[in-house]
């Protein structure tokens, strides 16, 4: 790959995942409109690992608290918000995990028409200005309940279709709930790492099939992971990736704490210690 494609993709793929606009989206734009060649799985995951960068690594105290507390929770009668929350996340990631499995191929080729990213951007991108347009609700995440956490699953499994933020839609779905803005985007946030997750382990068990399929045998995937050789994803794009997309999410969350105020400057500063 391009040492400038590299670049300008990675860019791309931090600054769009966790703003309310699609990533899937300018990834598949981008080359079409560049002319460039499709980046290829082994960027796929290259970009993934970066995501979990940087979402882990602006929640990490939140993060720690919810796997420790998760692992905990099955194995004692106390109520803990933490185990509670561990285990919504992982309710409301069900929805998109089996949706994934039975549309992978129909998401993949029939809806990645440029007509289908439009409608699904302005469609959805409307539907969060009209969810948002009271301000949000008084809820909390900790308030929510299974319903909730299934319902805000069921919409971010929409975020299948290209043109579809999946950030966007999840928020959408907590403001729907009736959660304020922070909480909105803390659990979308928080509810991006087991999908992401999946999605990486899903794109690593098909390059895999893929190399043993043409006979180039698990080195050879390998090497196409780790670069430049083989598919030619260089052991930079994550990094390149983590930083845009940690300051994306710091980005958002000033928004969400300061409203919609256009006049209100949102980049720079530290997150407020309640923002994690």
């Amino acid at each position: 790959m391009d040492p400038i494609q590299l670049l300008v993709l990675a860019l791309v793929q931090g600054i769009t995942e966790f703003l309310p606009i699609s990533s899937s989206a300018h990834l598949i734009l981008v080359p079409v409109i560049t002319g460039w060649q499709d980046q290829g799985l082994a960027f796929d995951i290259a970009v993934h690992l970066g995501t979990l960068l940087a979402v882990v690594g602006y929640f990490r105290a939140r993060v720690a608290r919810l796997v420790v507390a998760g692992i905990k929770a099955p194995f004692t009668r106390e109520r803990d918000a933490d185990g509670r929350l561990a285990w919504l996340l992982v309710l409301a990631t069900i929805p998109v995990g089996l949706a994934g499995l039975l549309f992978k191929d129909v998401v993949e080729t029939t809806l990645r028409g440029p007509l289908v990213i439009a409608a699904a951007s302005i469609g959805f991108g409307l539907l969060l200005w009209w969810s948002d347009r009271g301000g949000g609700g008084t809820r909390d995440e900790d308030s929510l309940d299974w319903r909730d956490a299934l319902f805000i699953g069921l919409f971010q499994a929409i975020a299948l279709i290209p043109g579809t933020s999946r950030s966007g839609i999840t928020m959408t779905a907590a403001l729907l709930l009736r959660l304020d803005r922070v909480a909105a985007a803390r659990f979308s946030f928080l509810l991006s790492i087991p999908v992401i997750v999946l999605s990486g382990l899903l794109q690593v068990y098909d390059l895999i099939a893929a190399g043993d399929a043409s006979g180039l045998g698990r080195p050879r995937v390998r090497d196409a992971v780790r670069g430049p050789r083989g598919l030619g994803v260089h052991p930079s794009v994550p990094a390149l990736h983590r930083a845009p997309g940690y300051d994306a999410i710091r980005c958002l969350s000033g928004r969400a704490r300061r409203g919609p105020d256009p006049r209100v400057r949102v980049l720079g500063g530290r997150p407020r210690r309640d923002w994690t």
